[in-house]
């Protein structure tokens, strides 16, 4: 009999299945708070705020995690929250993320819930709606925190759950989101080892995890071109510089950037004019027009690459039209790539397979949209996972995507979000890099 206790203690220590052996309890735990984490997103999907201005939130969370016994800090970044578990046992800082704020989009799901919040954005008065999923990491997030909370004996380490403000990005004028908590000290006094996240996807069958190691989210600059030409009268070109012409030239060249600069079997980016504006009337060639874009990369070589090669394109064709240009770039608040950790990636794999299931776990291609959690991840190696918000009823295809008033997502799919974290972070703690 001692042999055999002997063998069974051996393999619990060495066996790559070990953590399975807590797998049960703590699916338990994360079935009895499922209610709770579904009220709270529907509350939070019901009430939004934008960035910087997610002040109800973060009372809702911050009261959660102070009823919790975690150390609490508010007014992080604005309206962020920081909570700190300190575990009964010695042991390595990981950190959690979860976003909270909102869009200027107006809802127009059928949903109880649904957002009837309005607000002003940018000057204008907006609907604001959840058509992205923070409401869901909010909720998720405040989940795990309790799960590990009642563990707090049992955890070798200190846990900090960062609930973010602005991940959309700041108002105009304003400074935000984890760039900012990042230069307010959240990844240090205690050292962050490693920092997780989540987001929810409105197209990934619920039930199902993402991920991709290495850049899995692009970077995202926004540049702002203004065209200076000389103002005539429509009827007589010959007298002016036309900046219209101008900049039809410029947008298309813009485009030529990808398909001729970027070698693209490293990598996917995109060069988009999203905006432009000059002229005020039919017969009156005006003297300056201003485009605005995005650029999106998915390693730093060819995001530095994307700005050299917009810099050079506006101001040469303009210098070539005998207009001038000045290329305003970035023109706001600049996200890295975000970046999983391959180490760290390889390393908790088994974990999601083991709570979601080895078929339910895939790797997916990366992304160009932008994240911000990419500032975290600079910091610490980090994991940025894609968790399966789509009903499987609803065919990929026919999914709403984010940022649109349709958007909506499967409440069904929050529970396996609140157990992948929750096991991501005991099962680090429990055994960390050497």
């Amino acid at each position: 009999m001692l042999l055999l206790r002997s063998c069974l203690v051996l393999l619990l220590m060495f066996a790559p299945w070990r953590f399975a052996v807590a797998n049960d309890d703590l699916a338990q735990q994360v079935a009895a708070i499922e209610p709770k984490v579904v009220a709270w997103r529907r509350d939070f999907h019901q009430h939004p705020e934008l960035g910087n201005r997610e002040t109800r939130t973060a009372g809702i969370v911050a009261e959660h995690l102070k009823g919790l016994g975690l150390e609490v800090q508010t007014g992080v970044a604005h309206t962020g929250v920081v909570g700190t578990l300190v575990g009964g046992k010695p042991g390595p800082v990981i950190a959690l993320r979860a976003d909270m704020d909102a869009l200027p989009v107006t809802e127009r799901v059928d949903l109880p819930f649904a957002s009837k919040v309005r607000s002003t954005y940018a000057g204008q008065d907006v609907g604001v709606m959840h058509a992205c999923g923070h409401d869901a990491h909010t909720a998720i997030l405040m989940g795990v925190a309790e799960v590990l909370a009642a563990r707090r004996a049992s955890i070798p380490g200190t846990i900090k759950f960062f609930f973010q403000p602005a991940e959309e990005g700041p108002p105009p004028g304003e400074e935000g989101g984890a760039e900012l908590m990042v230069k307010e000290g959240v990844m240090d006094k205690p050292k962050v080892e490693a920092v997780f996240g989540l987001h929810i996807n409105s197209r990934i069958e619920t039930g199902r995890i993402g991920y991709r190691p290495g850049g899995t989210m692009a970077s995202r600059d926004t540049f702002r071109i203004v065209l200076t030409g000389k103002q005539s009268h429509g009827s007589k070109p010959w007298l002016g510089v036309d900046p219209i012409v101008t900049a039809s030239q410029v947008v298309m060249a813009l485009q030529t950037i990808v398909s001729r600069n970027v070698e693209l079997i490293e990598g996917a980016a995109v060069v988009t004019v999203g905006r432009i504006q000059g002229g005020v009337r039919s017969n009156i060639i005006p003297e300056q027009v201003e485009l605005e874009g995005t650029l999106r990369a998915l390693t730093p070589e060819t995001k530095e690459l994307l700005r050299q090669r917009v810099r050079a394109v506006a101001t040469q064709i303009a210098g070539a039209m005998g207009a001038t240009a000045e290329v305003i770039l970035p023109s706001e608040p600049s996200y890295p790539v975000t970046y999983n950790d391959p180490e760290l990636t390889a390393r908790m794999l088994p974990t999601l397979q083991r709570v979601a299931g080895a078929d339910r776990v895939f790797v997916r291609p990366a992304d160009t949209g932008s994240e911000d959690f990419s500032f975290f991840a600079q910091k610490a190696p980090g994991l940025f996972i894609f968790l399966g918000g789509r009903d499987p009823a609803i065919p990929a295809a026919q999914a709403p995507d984010h940022h649109t008033p349709d958007f909506r997502i499967d409440d069904s799919g929050l529970d396996l979000g609140v157990h992948a974290l929750s096991q991501l972070a005991l099962d680090y703690l429990a055994e960390p890099p050497k």
